[in-house]
């Protein structure tokens, strides 16, 4: 049995929205350490964050104000610190964080460090939302551009999806395709329609493409956005390659979430029901000329 115990934390913001950003960052940071450490002596081999885990989900605001939350990857501060913790861990990191690619040019991605510490490199959100009340994203994020990688880590071979991207079917084809064996998917999510989805689109995406999916929430409420936005639900979990949820955090704890997860069931499961097989791609290409 090929077995990779994995971790997910899922954290309330640290501070409030009045602050800088790069003291909401060490806020964040300051909580997150001990958690790391704690899964560290836990023996966690792959863990990772929420969606922009160093700073509120500040899309519910049109506030230029928070541009000077990003970050270069792999050169910025959040990174370099991370690939520390890694190196001294011997654990995969991923760390989402809001990225600058050059002035004005952002991005809503996660960078993916090995457990030596070395960078692997980085997926970019792809689908970004503009839905009021609360998600002003294409005021902050440019759409990724750098398709659905798959990093061949020490432990596993690991894809990333971010948030509203787990409405979309494709990428989690795509990822699958290209190798990956466990998903994670970093979110900031409300209470409202998503919540009855929360359970159900990542469950039956694991089941859909024989993957492993750690789904990390965060938790709380944000002001002074918590009126049009809601409450963030926690409930972070893992699913296997049937859709089943084997572990689940509370709905509304800073956590650090443990399982281990068997990569064997991959193939067992995809030797059941062969989906890979029965694919009949050539017959699909029209889905891609429909505008």
């Amino acid at each position: 049995m090929s077995t990779v115990k994995c971790g997910l934390i899922q954290m309330g913001l640290k501070g409030d929205t009045s602050m800088h950003p790069d003291e909401i960052r060490d806020k964040m940071l300051e909580a997150h350490l001990p958690l790391i450490d704690e899964a560290a002596e836990k023996s966690v081999q792959v863990l990772c964050f929420q969606e922009v885990f160093t700073q509120p989900y500040f899309c519910p605001s049109q506030d230029k104000k928070w541009y000077d939350a990003v970050e270069k990857i792999p050169d910025g501060h959040t990174t370099r610190l991370m690939q520390e913790y890694a190196r001294r861990h011997n654990m995969v990191i991923v760390v989402p964080i809001y990225e600058e690619e050059s002035p004005g040019v952002y991005y809503n991605t996660a960078a993916v460090i090995d457990a030596d510490g070395s960078y692997l490199g980085k997926y970019r959100k792809s689908h970004i939302p503009q839905v009021a009340p609360g998600f002003w994203e294409k005021f902050y994020f440019k759409p990724g551009n750098l398709g659905y990688p798959v990093f061949d880590t020490a432990y596993l071979k690991l894809g990333v999806y971010i948030c509203y991207d787990r409405h979309f079917p494709e990428g989690w084809r795509a990822l699958a395709l290209n190798g990956a064996e466990y998903i994670v998917n970093p979110s900031a999510t409300v209470e409202g329609l998503s919540k009855h989805l929360w359970e159900l689109e990542q469950t039956a995406s694991a089941a859909a493409n024989g993957v492993f999916i750690g789904a990390i929430n965060r938790v709380g409420t944000e002001a002074p956005w918590a009126d049009q936005m809601g409450r963030f639900y926690g409930s972070s979990y893992f699913t296997n390659p049937r859709g089943e949820i084997e572990a689940q955090a509370t709905a509304d704890q800073d956590e650090l979430l443990i399982h281990d997860i068997d990569l064997d069931k991959v193939r067992e499961v995809r030797n059941t029901w062969q989906f890979y097989r029965d694919r009949r791609p050539n017959t699909y290409t029209a889905l891609t000329d429909i505008r």
